[in-house]
């Protein structure tokens, strides 16, 4: 899989909403990994947006990911006690918390505009996030010629990973920043270390791509022992000058603790430690109404001067990362 793409190094730059930059996956191309953009986030046409000016700046092959979340719960009484729990919160900047909660994210799944801007555009890598789109969206994307990948957590999800025909695993380990893959967030989840995920993996025989903790030569090298064929790196990309970190992110970054909360966004994720990690997340919103929320708490802080709000994503090893051009990762990290 990866020899297809004729990249010069086996990493892979992951693809993080709101951070990711066509410079950042332009960058990494040229270095000879894989650069990644983000589209999760995105409406069709700024998606579009994205993928020109990433082939813009590089002719290397790149990537760029959707998420296929299920849409949210509607829960008229477990959103307004959400809402009442941030309230203090808010009150301390002089603000109320929103009336009501909106889904600000998309999902891929059923999304007939953003799938035509991939059949039209052709991104050489197509990778999937929070579980799988529709059949007849995946056999679309097959006949484009792109690889096809989706993040799973568990053996499970990269067996149904398998049966839906694509051509990869990203195996995202435990210690990975943001989001976590989990197909179904209220299912449970293995929390498997990315080497530890690599070995159960394996059978399935699909290709895999480690996630989670690698930030130097020696991580990726354990990944590609224990059976990877390339590492995907997020974390040690977020003090790159071609990120869009915001300067309070970069700042946190040396602190280095991370925390698993649902409060930011009403999905699990990886963050780095402030005052909205230590809300407690029993009975936060479904995803993605509770980031409607925190999207609103973080703007009414920043109003005020208060950067502690911020959804810092970030996985464990984060004080490791250097802020350096994302060649000189891509040099310092590739196997």
């Amino acid at each position: 899989m990866i020899d297809r793409l004729g990249l010069a190094h086996r990493l892979v730059q992951a693809p993080m909403a709101g951070v990711s930059t066509p410079e950042l996956a332009a960058a990494v191309c040229e270095a000879g990994g894989l650069g990644s953009v983000a589209l999760g986030a995105l409406a069709p046409d700024a998606a579009a947006q994205a993928i020109r000016a990433t082939a813009a700046l590089t002719a290397r092959p790149f990537g760029v990911n959707l998420f296929c979340h299920r849409p949210a719960r509607r829960d008229p009484a477990r959103e307004a006690a959400w809402l009442g729990r941030l309230a203090p919160e808010f009150h301390r900047f002089g603000a109320s918390p929103p009336q009501q909660l909106s889904e600000i994210y998309d999902s891929f799944r059923g999304n007939d505009a953003m799938l035509r801007v991939l059949l039209d555009l052709r991104p050489a890598v197509i990778s999937f996030h929070f579980g799988l789109p529709e059949a007849g969206q995946l056999q679309a994307l097959r006949e484009t010629g792109a690889l096809l990948i989706a993040s799973a957590t568990s053996a499970d999800e990269g067996r149904r990973i398998a049966g839906a025909g694509l051509h990869g695993i990203v195996a995202q380990g435990w210690e990975a920043g943001g989001h976590r893959g989990i197909f179904d967030p209220e299912a449970g989840d293995d929390r498997l270390d990315c080497l530890s995920l690599l070995r159960s993996l394996a059978p399935i025989g699909l290709p895999l791509i480690a996630a989670g903790g690698i930030m130097a030569r020696s991580d990726a090298r354990a990944a590609l022992q224990a059976g990877a064929v390339a590492v995907q790196c997020g974390t040690a990309f977020l003090l790159a000058p071609e990120a869009a970190t915001s300067a309070p992110h970069r700042a946190a970054m040396a602190a280095g603790q991370t925390v698993m909360t649902r409060a930011i966004s009403g999905r699990p994720a990886r963050c780095l430690a402030n005052r909205f990690t230590e809300i407690a997340d029993a009975g936060a919103a479904d995803y993605p109404l509770a980031y409607d929320a925190g999207k609103a708490l973080n703007a009414a802080a920043l109003a005020r001067g208060e950067a502690g709000y911020g959804a810092f994503w970030a996985g464990r090893g984060a004080a490791g990362a250097v802020a350096r051009p994302a060649a000189r990762t891509v040099q310092a990290i590739s196997p």
